[in-house]
């Protein structure tokens, strides 16, 4: 009978500098401790005063440590700690072990990277995904983000545009999406253009509006700065000084991509973001956005990011429910349903 090995037991122990009140580290109510004692249940962590130690498996004594080295650093930046942040650097930190460590990106590089503050809100990747996502924008004159609902595709898109517009490396912003579900009924609606095409544009409003004075948004959108107009009203354009987002990618068919895609002018950046498991066109349509990642991967200035449900900053439901979708439907398939 085999017995076995006992996994080699470790303590560790940490001072918090006096400047971090307890309170910042452990969290009100002791909610963050909570959270790290529920992700290392086999670990035993004791805090007395400002000394916090680890006993258990020596990988996770290493990883607590670990983990609390990452919350001194943002701390040190005057970023409060989260549960969710301190939730997703667990998960950086286990991602590294599990792939060997070869992870360049730190938690406390992947939370304190700001790109964006607005009435007193910063904008900051999430995770490592986001922030990989974040960095091909910048290193990129055409990124393509490709991820399920609620991973942040287009709000970091968006908030990388302003970032842009308020730098001066554009002179405007154009963000376009396909109305697929309005059709030739889009005519019938009532009132101006704008008022036609809002129920399909108005999620990229509101994301302007946090990133916005909302007072300026109009002003902005008058004197062309910032557009915000259906697909088909790209076509035959270049667009020059411009960083242009087009949303519900998902939902061009080829020719769409392609037409969009070469409206790239000079001193421009392109953001195309979808998910390819949510497309609502008419049966028998290809998906543009299906198709174009087997036709430009490889082609040099063209970088496709992919974030997954692990990537979902909404509600933790909505991960949970993303995953279970993506059960269901490949539970489906092999049924033949």
């Amino acid at each position: 009978m085999t017995q076995t090995p006992m996994q080699p037991q470790a303590s560790a122990q940490f001072t918090v500098p006096a400047k971090h009140p307890m309170v910042t580290v452990l969290g009100s109510g002791d909610s963050l401790l909570r959270v790290i004692e529920k992700a290392f249940p086999a670990t035993d962590i004791h805090v007395r005063g400002n000394e916090v130690s680890a006993v258990g498996d020596a990988r996770e004594v290493a990883l607590v440590q670990r983990l609390f080295d990452e919350m001194m650093l943002v701390l040190r930046t005057g970023q409060p700690m989260t549960e969710d942040a301190v939730e997703r650097s667990i998960a950086m930190l286990r991602a590294a072990e599990d792939g060997g460590g070869a992870v360049s990106e730190t938690p406390a590089e992947v939370l304190t990277q700001n790109i964006l503050s607005n009435r007193g809100r910063t904008i900051r990747p999430k995770t490592l995904n986001q922030k990989r996502y974040v960095d091909a924008i910048d290193k990129h004159t055409v990124v393509f983000g490709i991820g399920p609902a609620g991973t942040g595709k287009t709000y970091l898109a968006m908030a990388k545009a302003v970032q842009a517009l308020q730098a001066k490396q554009v002179n405007r912003i154009i963000l376009t999406r396909p109305a697929v579900e309005a059709g030739e009924r889009l005519g019938f609606l009532p009132g101006t253009l704008y008022e036609k095409i809002d129920p399909y544009l108005r999620p990229l409003y509101d994301a302007l509006h946090d990133m916005l004075d909302p007072d300026s948004i109009p002003r902005l959108m008058a004197a062309g700065t910032i557009e915000v107009a259906p697909l088909a009203y790209m076509r035959g354009r270049t667009l020059n000084d411009a960083f242009i987002i087009l949303d519900e990618a998902q939902n061009t068919s080829a020719e769409q991509m392609k037409m969009f895609l070469t409206r790239l002018g000079f001193d421009s950046k392109i953001v195309v973001t979808g998910d390819v498991t949510q497309v609502d066109l008419p049966g028998g349509t290809k998906s543009g956005l299906r198709q174009v990642r087997e036709i430009l991967d490889g082609v040099e200035d063209v970088h496709f990011s992919l974030l997954t449900s692990k990537d979902v900053v909404r509600h933790k439901l909505v991960g949970r429910i993303v995953d279970a979708y993506e059960k269901y439907d490949s539970r489906n398939g092999r049924e033949g349903q």
